[in-house]
Parts: C-alpha cells; sequence; structure tokens
C-alpha cells in the first residue's frame, strides 16, 4: 500500500488525472451488466425466460434477506485484509474474470434451456443469479471502498465520486440503451434475432467488455489512506458498524426508499406493454443525460451554500413535487405516446440532475462516516462501511424487484403461453407505479436525516483532528513493514 506525508489536504491533490479517469471507466465497465440486470431482469425472467413471477418473486426476496448477512460479512474480511497491495486491491484484481462469467451464465439461460421445464429453469434462474450476486458483491464494495482511501483529501475523494458517477452514467448506460432497442427490434420482427438470443449476446458484451474495463480499477488504482497494523477481529467490524451512529443513519434512509425503487421495474413494463415500445424510454431519457451530465460541475458549489444533509433533504421534496406533477398532467394520457413521451423527457431533464447530485453526495457521506469512525476508534472500516452501501443498492433492488413482480398478476398483468394478458385497469396502475406512488412514498427517506449531525463545524474538526495523528499512523506503519520484512 502506499503511504503519503501528512500535508493539509486543501493544499495537496494526492490523485492525478489519469487514475481519476480509470477509476471512472471501471465503474462504467461494472455498471454496464449491472444497469441490464437492474432495469430488465423482472422481464427477462417472466416474459423471456417464462417462470412464474410468484417464484421470481420469492427468489429476489430470499436473495435480499441474504444480503443483509453476505455483504456486512464481505466488509468485515476486507477489513481484515493486509497485503503489499493494500486491503481493497487484491479484490479489484481477483473478481473481473468470475463476475465476467457469471453474468454471460446468467443471461443464456433462456437460449440454453430453450423448451426445458420449468423447474429447470427455476434451478438454473436461482444458481447464475446467486453466483452472479455473489462475485458482484467481491467487486463492488472495495471498488467504492477505494473512493474512501484513494486519498486523505475530501476533494480527491469527490473528484473519484463524479468520475465513477458521470463516466458510468454515459458508458454504463449504453446497456441499457441496446438492450431496449434489440429488444423492440426482435419484437417487431425486424432483425432476425430471438428476444432470447438479444439477452444472451448482451450478456456476452458485459461479461467481457464491461469486465475488461472493470479490471482497471485493480490495475490502475491506489490506496493512499493508511490503515493500522492490527488487523481489526470479525467481531469488531460488526461493532464498529452499529457504533457508527451517521452511517447507520443513512442506512436507515437507504432502506425506507425500498418502495420507491419499484418505479424502476414498473417503467420497463410501462414502456415496453402500455406504449408499445421499450426503446421510448430513450428518447424520454435524453434530457435527463444532458442535465445529470451537467450538474456534477455544480456540485461543489452547491456544496459551498448547503452541507450534505441539506442537500439529500431537499433534493428528494423536491424529486418528489416533480413526479408527482408529471402523474396528474398525464393522468388522462398515460396511454398515449405522444403525450407521455415529451412529458417523461421534461420530467427527465430535471429529475436526472436531482439523481446525479444524490449519486454523489451520499457516497461522499459515507467516506465521511469512515473518517468518523478511524477518529473515534482509530480504526477505518471502508470494507463494512461501504459493503453496507452494496448491500442497501442490492436489497433494495431485489425488494423493489420482487414486490413489483408480485404486484403485476394483482395489478391484472398475466403472461400464458408467450402472451401477454391485461386487465381494463392495468395499464393506469402501471402509470401510477411507475410515477407517483414511488415518488410520494420516497419522501420517507428524509426522517433519518434530521438526526444526522455529520456535518458544519462537528465534520470540520474531525478532518483536521485526522491530519494530526496519520502521521503517527504512518510511522507505525513504516515500522511493521520494516519489521516483517527483517
Amino acid at each position: 500500500m502506499e503511504a503519503v506525508k501528512s500535508t493539509p489536504e486543501k493544499e495537496r491533490s494526492y490523485v492525478g488525472s489519469k487514475e481519476i479517469l480509470y477509476y471512472g471507466v471501471a465503474n462504467a465497465g461494472q455498471v454496464f451488466g449491472y444497469n441490464m440486470i437492474t432495469a430488465y431482469i423482472s422481464i427477462f425472467f417472466t416474459i423471456v425466460f417464462g417462470i412464474n413471477p410468484a417464484i421470481v418473486s420469492l427468489m429476489f426476496f430470499i436473495v435480499g434477506i441474504w444480503d443483509t448477512v453476505n455483504d456486512p460479512l464481505m466488509g468485515s474480511i476486507i477489513d481484515k485484509t493486509r497485503t503489499r497491495f493494500g486491503k481493497l486491491r487484491p479484490y479489484l484484481l481477483f473478481v473481473p474474470v468470475p463476475l465476467g462469467i457469471a453474468i454471460i451464465m446468467l443471461f443464456s439461460g433462456p437460449y440454453l434451456l430453450h423448451g426445458a421445464q420449468e423447474w429447470m429453469k427455476v434451478v438454473y434462474m436461482i444458481v447464475t443469479y446467486v453466483v452472479w450476486e455473489f462475485f458482484y458483491t467481491i467487486g463492488d464494495v472495495p471498488f467504492w471502498g477505494m473512493s474512501a482511501a484513494i486519498s486523505p483529501n475530501p476533494a480527491d475523494r469527490r473528484r473519484a465520486i463524479q468520475s465513477a458517477r458521470i463516466i458510468s452514467s454515459v458508458v454504463g448506460g449504453l446497456s441499457t440503451l441496446a438492450l431496449s432497442v434489440l429488444m423492440d427490434l426482435s419484437k417487431n420482427n425486424i432483425i432476425g434475432l430471438s428476444l432470447q438470443s438479444v439477452y444472451m449476446i448482451m450478456g456476452i458484451i458485459a461479461g467481457v467488455g464491461g469486465m475488461a474495463l472493470f479490471s482497471l480499477a485493480g490495475l490502475k488504482t491506489r490506496e493512499r489512506v493508511v490503515q493500522s497494523v492490527k488487523e481489526p477481529k470479525l467481531s469488531d467490524s460488526f461493532k464498529y458498524l452499529f457504533s457508527n451512529k451517521p452511517l447507520l443513519l443513512i442506512i436507515v434512509s437507504n432502506l425506507l426508499g425500498t418502495i420507491s425503487s419499484v418505479a424502476n421495474v414498473f417503467g420497463g413494463y410501462y414502456y415496453l406493454t402500455v406504449l408499445g415500445f421499450s426503446s421510448l424510454s430513450l428518447a424520454a431519457g435524453i434530457p435527463g443525460l444532458i442535465s445529470g451530465f451537467l450538474i456534477y460541475a455544480f456540485i461543489p458549489k452547491i456544496q459551498k451554500y448547503l452541507n450534505n444533509r441539506q442537500i439529500v433533504i431537499l433534493n428528494r421534496i423536491v424529486r418528489a413535487g416533480i413526479i408527482t406533477g408529471s402523474f396528474f398532467i398525464g393522468l388522462n394520457y398515460y396511454d398515449k405516446a405522444a403525450v407521455i413521451v415529451p412529458l417523461m423527457a421534461a420530467q427527465s431533464f430535471f429529475v436526472a440532475a436531482l439523481d446525479s447530485v444524490n449519486m454523489v453526495v451520499p457516497t461522499q457521506m459515507i467516506g465521511e462516516t469512515v473518517d468518523y469512525m478511524e477518529w473515534k476508534t482509530g480504526v477505518r472500516n471502508e470494507g463494512m462501511a461501504f459493503s453496507v452501501l452494496t448491500f442497501v443498492g442490492k436489497f433494495t433492488g431485489s425488494m423493489s424487484t420482487a414486490i413489483a413482480t408480485a404486484l403485476m398478476p394483482l395489478l391484472g398483468f398475466v403472461v400464458q403461453d408467450d402472451v401477454i394478458i391485461k386487465q381494463e385497469h392495468t395499464d393506469f396502475w402501471l402509470w401510477a407505479f411507475f410515477t407517483i406512488i414511488p415518488a410520494v412514498t420516497g419522501l420517507l427517506q428524509i426522517i433519518p436525516y434530521f438526526f444526522y449531525d455529520l456535518v458544519g463545524d462537528k465534520l470540520k474538526n474531525i478532518e483536521k483532528e485526522l491530519r494530526a495523528s496519520r502521521e503517527a499512523t504512518e510511522e507505525e506503519v513504516t515500522e511493521g513493514v520494516v519489521l516483517k520484512e527483517a
């Protein structure tokens, strides 16, 4: 691991532009496959693979529960790791190959098991999804942990997080763009590929190309915040987690956003079955690509006037107001593409900008909770802290997909022999669950932030004291390395 000399962070940047770029490109490679899974996995398993929605929903529910154990356990293992490469990089060097294979196998199921009995499909679905999810955890936890370990300078960390979010929103978003277009072309017999083949091809691209990019995280980034020589006990990692009040408040807030995440799942069904073309979501999202990209440059300026807690709270309130307005404007036209697509484009312009801010600020806040625990205990717990970020993301994704998939039959949406059957009220409920219902329930997320106090002078004082204490830690690490070599 590369150590640095103690210098006031505001006076020195430790990370070069190339490394920041590599970090962002690596996230784009990882997100390329992840976006396909989060956006289209319910449609993939139910419509393309032909598995009963109740079984699919149950699997997502069980996997979500398993994540509550799996991810923190992985985080604690990372925090115990001590190697000459650091504690995060070894996992980033290892994981791209098995994760790539897992993605390919997951999306090849309908092609490989075409015409097979449903129980065989169910077994294949469970095994491949769980294996993918396992290796994704091994990669994602240390990747985001690196955003806090890459530099002791908060400005460097923000640059790394922004790079990861910006590049992944562009390059990583290409997967859902390509998949939605190919789905429409296949559905309308414009290309000679079945939906099964479309998903398998996209899985291969994500597994090979995406993971080649993701490997840059291990090859081209470095850890610069020194760790204590002493390895924490496994039990200590969990103890630190429950002693970290600011982190726990962020966790609770994100968990309260589970219901709001169903919008992503219902959006896929809505565009495909109500408006008739999955790729219409792309046209609606173009303004958001522009505003979401541009807003990153203004985040430092926003943080000069508002602290991170205020940004998160205001973000959620404004977001809910905009989407609620869209629901009522489109209430009588939700099946009219000529009205809905321009409406969603206008909504996208504002909401995407808010979402971009929300992708940077809370991640930066988790890095601050790692500093908080270092200040409080002398031990950094990037693994445990960022395993929570991964866990919450996967848990809310699994639970929202489980909830949405389970609700589909109740809303009158049924697939029989590859034919979609809907009742008269189904389209309305798809519109509501795509817009107003998740937007309003998302307001629950702001409640924990009223109790979050790691801001202002308290945070500044912690950062100041850490600068003084890290020099002593560096000397301890240096002495430990010399003793081991001797």
